[in-house]
């Protein structure tokens, strides 16, 4: 038996520093000046309780309010009266509320755009000398639960110990390793992350870490470690599947019934955070809420994502710099939600559906992106993408003077990269495939194979793409086509050990026993503690007849797993080769003590009672 290979799961959703929330005046781009509805303000006395507060109560009062990253509160008349100008500016520029996605057929749930009458209704109030009205038509004001704000959390997590913000720099990304305090598996229905001081976390998202790759980056355990790009590898076929996400304002999201996220006993959820220095040392100590329930996921939603960064190569002075990319579905699915990611060069970001039957459906369309806003956007009812539509985006940049986002002057040349003066060009969609009663093949494996190559025909040298379609062509038993991908994905990084440890694998499945060797030892090289390659390499060196060799490889299996019952089945074998029956039968038993179906521990431990003299 040789272990599965690993899947590498994409690295965590792009982070990029954000400014606080906030109103402030400035600058109109085209797009915002284009957008700008016409002055119409109504003849009727417009007053704050009648009209206005109720606007800002749905609109502003999430962020404007004590606590939270708005500047000032806008909760009463006097709040709003204090800023009256200020708010007709921004509200008439469309600057605020902060809303990116222009108006579609396509609806998105929680939509904070103001209506044109709004507008009007705002401006024509402060013209009017902003008048406070009768107190009876004062609606009652938003109530926010202080601290938490799905009300006290199952289960509380806070980060073992606190990052310790230098006081300069930029681009600083910082990791918190919390370890689930589950002791079995339960259902994740929501999660709140409260980062710290907002003025100093802009922005972060959550990965699932199954196989504790994260505590192997730590310097001691709870440390925490640094990066932007993490690879999380899974043991068992465990796509991506939920957006954890926190910017200033994120309301916590509600999985609905039969989408919760499954936790297991030993999972750790990495909060990977985008940071920025204050001018003085910090220190920020994160803490997460869980919500659970006690229905389980029927419904397994997918990330998908496009991207074409490798085109990113934006000469200085040019204003229409377009970058694309396009995937066809092989399965049926429904859309749930959309991530358009690009950084301070980005200005019109499109995302597009093409059918079969030739009609096209617009997905989302930014034509003015302000990286300082983007968001996840969940549609407000699930759009039905058939087999064989093709999903496309457009993203259009603009590197020249005229840009007022533009971090360089003068504007330079910029490529891909993750640092805020780089660009990215990514698209991320949550789909949730259909499931058929008569389906041979789990619809996400579909997906993920048909994304792989589609990386592929992109860039050869897409190491994931090589590895993720390697590691599920084994899952299905094409081990000579997995073969071929896992030397391309070793090729590229030949110290890996995830991949020495996998392309060694395959090779032992395909009997090419000698050849595997080598593989499992580099596995081994770089992560001595690695288990999977420890009992690959023992099941090698066992077939080559090498038993003393196999049994060191058991013993440091179980070392590490001591709940294998796998590897502690094997070590009784690597005994009984040598001829130390009494350790091989210690080691069958305790193996059916972990699982009491094991049938090599059976068998084995039968075929010793035959012969009860130890020798």
């Amino acid at each position: 038996m040789t272990v599965v290979p690993r899947i590498i799961i994409r690295s965590a959703l792009p982070l990029i520093c954000v400014v606080p929330i906030g109103i402030a005046l400035g600058a109109q781009t085209p797009a915002q000046q284009n957008s700008t509805p016409a002055s119409a303000a109504p003849q009727t006395q417009i007053t704050f309780n009648r009209d206005i507060a109720p606007i800002l109560f749905r609109t502003c009062a999430q962020c404007h309010r004590p606590g939270e990253a708005g500047p000032f509160s806008l909760l009463t008349y006097a709040d709003a009266k204090s800023h009256a100008r200020q708010i007709a500016a921004v509200t008439k520029s469309r600057f605020m509320p902060p809303w990116l996605p222009e108006e579609r057929p396509l609806k998105f749930a929680d939509d904070i755009r103001l209506t044109v009458d709004e507008i009007a209704r705002i401006q024509a109030w402060v013209e009017q000398g902003a008048a406070e009205g009768n107190s009876v038509d004062l609606p009652s004001a938003p109530k926010f639960i202080e601290g938490w704000q799905l009300g006290k959390p199952d289960v509380i997590v806070k980060a073992t110990k606190p990052y310790a913000l230098p006081p300069s720099g930029s681009d600083n990304y910082w990791n918190f390793v919390f370890r689930a305090p589950v002791d079995r598996t339960r259902w994740l229905k929501a999660m709140e992350i409260r980062p710290g001081d907002k003025r100093l976390v802009h922005h972060a998202n959550v990965l699932v870490d199954r196989q504790q790759n994260g505590r192997r980056l730590e310097a001691e355990p709870g440390a925490g470690f640094a990066g932007m790009e993490l690879t999380i590898e899974s043991e068992a076929f465990d796509p991506d599947s939920h957006f954890l996400f926190w910017k200033p304002g994120t309301i916590p999201y509600v999985e609905p019934d039969g989408m919760a996220l499954r936790l297991d006993r030993d999972t750790d959820l990495i909060l990977n955070t985008h940071v920025q220095p204050s001018g003085k040392p910090e220190t920020i100590q994160p803490t997460l809420g869980l919500y659970f329930t006690d229905k389980p996921a029927t419904k397994h939603p997918i990330l998908l994502q496009l991207e074409n960064d490798r085109l990113l190569d934006i000469p200085p002075g040019e204003t229409q710099f377009v970058v694309t990319d396009q995937f066809t579905l092989p399965v049926d699915v429904d859309l749930l939600a959309i991530y358009p990611h690009a950084h301070y060069l980005g200005k019109d970001l499109q995302a597009l559906a093409k059918f079969l039957d030739g009609r096209s459906e617009i997905l989302i369309h930014i034509p003015d992106w302000n990286l300082n806003w983007q968001a996840v956007y969940r549609y407000a009812q699930p759009v039905r993408l058939p087999k064989g539509t093709t999903i496309s985006m457009k993203f259009v940049y603009d590197n020249s003077d005229a840009n007022i986002r533009n971090p360089n002057d003068p504007p330079q040349r910029v490529v891909a990269g993750n640092r805020a003066v780089d660009e990215m060009a990514h698209l991320w969609l949550q789909v949730l495939p259909e499931i058929s009663t008569n389906a041979k093949a789990d619809p996400r494996a579909e997906i993920l194979e048909a994304m792989a190559r589609h990386n592929l025909q992109k860039n050869r040298e897409d190491f994931e793409a090589h590895y993720n379609l390697a590691a599920l062509l084994m899952g299905r038993g094409e081990i000579a086509e997995a073969i071929a991908h896992f030397a391309e994905a070793n090729r590229i990084r030949p110290n890996e050990p995830t991949v020495n440890n996998a392309f060694g694998a395959a090779l032992l499945a395909a009997g090419r026993t000698e050849e595997s060797i080598p593989h499992l030892t580099a596995a081994l090289n770089a992560r001595p503690d690695y288990f999977d390659a420890r009992y690959n390499l023992g099941n090698a060196l066992a077939s080559l007849g090498d038993f003393r060799g196999a049994l060191a490889q058991f013993q440091a299996a179980v070392r590490i797993h001591p709940e294998d019952a796998n590897a502690e089945a094997n070590l009784g074998s690597a005994f009984a080769e040598i001829g130390d029956t009494k350790q091989a039968r210690l080691h069958y038993q305790r193996a059916l003590q972990l699982n009491p179906s094991n049938e090599l521990a059976k068998e084995n431990l039968q075929q010793l009672s035959g012969n009860p003299t130890p020798r």
